[in-house]
């Protein structure tokens, strides 16, 4: 494949290519194609595919909920609830799509005419899931339905003390699932390896799973004639909740999830959830969220009440119907993540010390707080390019562990793996992400068994690694239109990559480092015109530290993520750079 601008060898050591399907589709002789067209084909979207995702619509990629194993059964048990008028207690995680899964049943459920009581584990005192404890508890508190939301996959102990007690328990969940299942009433979770096909879904967020069980209910209803005498729930106003967690628990943004977030947007800019509304106010956005502001300003705001917080903060703020509670929420939540940045600084700073394997980075520190420990994790990844595990040793001698890893490398299954092998007191996750249990002295093998298991297909992914672009600009190709052409190929996120343009040759003008170790460069074309470029938090990186020591006469090519600067009183697009090369 041919490397754009000749660039085999970047700042970071890497060659420059396109995007493989984009050059696939040139190559079969299609014919010249807008960008939008050009973006779609280089992330895999077929011809005939080409128009349901520019507009992606929930009409047009949403399944029959029936295809998922246990959906039926779960519609059919919940219908029973609404209809007798049962308690329900939604058991949620302490993550954002935990608290928006939540959310989504808890509104669904009032706008049904039952009250359900919400549930959601402290993570310091009770860690990920449902303990046996708890069930029994709100079971004898009167529950005689619990629907556990982003958790319960792998809670074999506590369903099964559930089931003692007498309560029923719908299990709705999207992480990895061992061969054999726990006991539950229902299991509805699209990475069963029993699962048909369902399967087919396996990217979707836990709320995702929750949004088509609301749809399988809504369906079941519907037949029993429960919606003659009233009006039927408007299932689509939930859709903001949809896209916050699904963007926020890096879902892949293909298929359905792109409808998700998509038409979420659009709810969400209605403003209807006041929590949402009031939430939006404490990031200080002046506009209506994007897909990047839900991942990097409203998410972190939501995970802060679980990280070093109280952990129903969330889901409070999602539910709540009263104006001044919720900005009361949001501001508190606003302030838990200024603490929780606070808190992650220093625990990276410790962990970036310490030695790590070279294939996965194990890192373990008494006295960190367990909050931040996957945030600090995806840090590491970033910085290492290998797949990365974080882990707080409270004092008992038990750790609490967080896994990130890189595109091609799966960390849930081989977490999974180790559990199943007795290597982990507890663990689970997806490709992407994962989260264990472990003894302390346990660390050391566990972190053998990873290398041993992960070392080739982390060297493949490597090996393979290069920088794909999407355009080839002149110097003066960035602009505000250019960027708002791109964003109609959206929303981006992972599996659906922004675009990235490689652009130049540029002559650096000045280059600085600004806030929080963000270098940025002012460069020019040899047309006279500028373009401000930033490389965030990369002060004391390779790419950085090349930046601010190149010669002012040398000419380089940039390649980044053009976006519009708006923050002056005229638009102007800038690049956020992913990379450099020289061009001579």
């Amino acid at each position: 494949m041919d490397n754009v601008a000749g660039i085999t060898r970047s700042f970071l050591g890497q060659a420059w290519r396109w995007r493989a399907l984009a050059a696939d589709a040139r190559d079969a002789g299609f014919q010249p194609d807008d960008m939008v067209t050009q973006l779609l084909l280089a992330r895999g979207v077929g011809r005939d595919a080409l128009q349901a995702n520019r507009t992606p619509s929930i009409r047009g990629f949403m399944p029959d909920p029936s295809i998922f194993n246990d959906m039926d059964k779960a519609a059919r048990r919940l219908a029973d609830a609404v209809q007798s008028g049962e308690q329900i207690t939604i058991f949620g995680d302490y993550d954002v799509d935990g608290a928006t899964s939540a959310a989504l049943m808890i509104r669904l459920l009032r706008d049904l005419g039952l009250a359900p009581q919400v549930y959601i584990p402290d993570r310091l005192m009770e860690g990920y899931g449902p303990s046996g404890e708890a069930l029994v508890r709100i079971a004898s508190g009167g529950a005689t339905l619990i629907v556990t939301v982003d958790c319960g996959a792998q809670a074999f102990e506590a369903l099964d003390m559930a089931r003692d007690a007498g309560v029923d328990v719908i299990v709705v969940d999207h992480h990895k699932c061992a061969a054999a299942l726990p006991h539950a009433h229902a299991l509805v979770n699209p990475n069963r390896l029993d699962e048909g096909d369902g399967a087919a879904h396996g990217h979707l967020a836990a709320v995702g799973v929750a949004f088509l069980l609301g749809a399988a209910l809504l369906r079941e209803l519907r037949g029993r004639g429960f919606f003659a005498p009233r009006a039927e729930p408007k299932l689509l106003d939930l859709l903001d909740l949809v896209a916050l967690g699904t963007v926020a628990d890096v879902a892949q943004l293909k298929g359905l999830n792109r409808a998700f977030v998509a038409q979420g947007l659009k709810v969400m800019a209605q403003r209807g959830n006041i929590g949402l509304a009031a939430l939006v106010e404490a990031s200080r956005l002046t506009r209506a969220p994007t897909c990047s502001d839900l991942g990097f300003a409203l998410g972190p705001r939501i995970n802060a009440g679980g990280r070093v917080g109280r952990a129903d903060l969330g889901v409070r703020l999602l539910t709540t119907e009263d104006v001044n509670e919720a900005r009361s929420i949001a501001a508190e939540l606003d302030r838990l993540n200024e603490e929780r940045r606070a808190i992650e600084a220093m625990v990276q700073e410790q962990a970036e010390l310490l030695p790590h394997g070279s294939a996965v980075a194990v890192v373990a520190g008494r006295g960190w707080h367990p909050g931040v420990i996957g945030i600090v994790a995806g840090r590491l990844k970033e910085k290492l390019g290998i797949p990365a595990i974080v882990i707080a040793i409270d004092d008992s001698g038990t750790g609490k562990g967080s896994g990130r890893s890189i595109t091609g490398v799966d960390l849930g299954a081989v977490v999974l793996a180790a559990k199943e092998m007795g290597l982990l007191v507890a663990g689970g996750g997806h490709a992407m992400a994962a989260g264990l249990t472990i003894d302390v002295d346990r660390i050391p093998e566990f972190a053998a068994f990873l290398e041993e298991r992960l070392a080739a297909a982390v060297a493949n992914a490597r090996e393979d690694r290069a920088l794909l672009v999407d355009a080839l600009l002149a110097p003066g190709g960035v602009t505000p239109d250019l960027c708002e052409t791109m964003e109609a190929g959206g929303p981006y996120g992972m599996g659906w990559p922004a675009p990235r343009v490689a652009a130049g040759p540029f002559r650096i003008v000045r280059v600085d480092v600004v806030g929080n170790g963000h270098v940025r460069a002012i460069v020019a074309g040899d047309d006279g015109r500028s373009l401000k470029a930033m490389a965030f938090r990369s002060a004391d990186t390779l790419l950085g530290q090349t930046l601010l020591q190149a010669p002012r006469d040398r000419k380089l090519w940039l390649a980044g993520r053009p976006k519009v600067d708006d923050w002056g009183s005229r638009p102007a697009a800038e690049l956020h750079l992913d990379d450099a090369a020289w061009a001579d």
